[in-house]
């Protein structure tokens, strides 16, 4: 049935849970099933487009959480969100021209700044702040860098969005993270169907893991609502620091 076996499938339906649940409040879910996925033995580009189909489920279910918690209208992100999915379109139509080694050279660093930023900024919390770019400027210049990002690489597009809402949205840092949801599905979504017109993705097991997707992020989603900064803050240091880690280990 899977295209693993049956204990592999069971591993990864597991860490599915736990990326929908980590990605619902920091993002960063990427660092969990995508070598998950590769350990499992699928190529680079089967992982990181059933990454894609899985990764679907767990952002829309966390957008729906915060818009019926009232944390963002969604409506309003529309535009944005159609700026994300035509850009990671664009990113994963590219992946095999582009050289994004060298892209991945510079992500440690970007990583590690971001983690510093959240966990040494004092006075960081849900409270809004003044904006430096007005939403029309954030929509065309941050989203479509995000969302190409997204299509292109991927792992670390949703706390690259929340550090843009945060510094140059004005965002406080539970209503950047809300907002930062829908885009992460846009963009999954757009290079989803790029991947799925290529015949990449595993198809059974990644909808297996995008059950587990949706109950991680509704768990993640209620917490986060709940708790705010105290619990966004460390849990996207984690994130953002893991995924450095393990960039720098992939390169040595």
């Amino acid at each position: 049935m899977f295209e693993v076996s049956g204990d592999l499938a069971a591993l990864l339906v597991a860490a599915a849970f736990a990326a929908g649940f980590v990605d619902s409040i920091a993002g960063g879910g990427g660092l969990i099933t995508l070598p998950a996925l590769m350990l499992a033995g699928a190529s680079p580009l089967q992982a990181l487009s059933t990454n894609k189909v899985q990764g679907v489920f767990g952002a829309a279910t966390a957008a729906l959480a915060y818009a019926r918690g009232g944390h963002v209208n969604p409506r309003g992100q529309l535009g944005s969100a159609a700026i994300a999915f035509g850009a990671s379109c664009l990113g994963a139509a590219l992946v095999s021209h582009l050289p994004t080694q060298a892209l991945r050279l510079g992500l440690p660093v970007l990583l590690i700044a971001i983690a510093l930023f959240f966990a040494l900024k004092p006075g960081l919390g849900d409270a809004d702040r003044h904006a430096r770019l007005t939403p029309a400027v954030f929509a065309a210049s941050v989203v479509p860098l995000v969302g190409f990002y997204d299509g292109l690489v991927g792992p670390g597009a949703g706390a690259f969005y929340m550090i843009g809402f945060v510094l140059l949205a004005g965002h406080g840092v539970l209503r950047a993270t809300a907002h930062t949801k829908l885009l992460n599905f846009a963009s999954n979504l757009g290079s989803l169907l790029v991947f799925a017109a290529q015949g990449a993705p595993w198809w059974v097991l990644g909808l297996a893991m995008g059950a587990a997707q949706i109950a991680g992020a509704r768990l993640g989603a209620r917490l986060a609502m709940r708790i705010g900064a105290r619990l966004i803050k460390p849990l996207l240091v984690i994130s953002a620091s893991a995924l450095a880690a393990r960039l720098i280990w992939q390169m040595i």
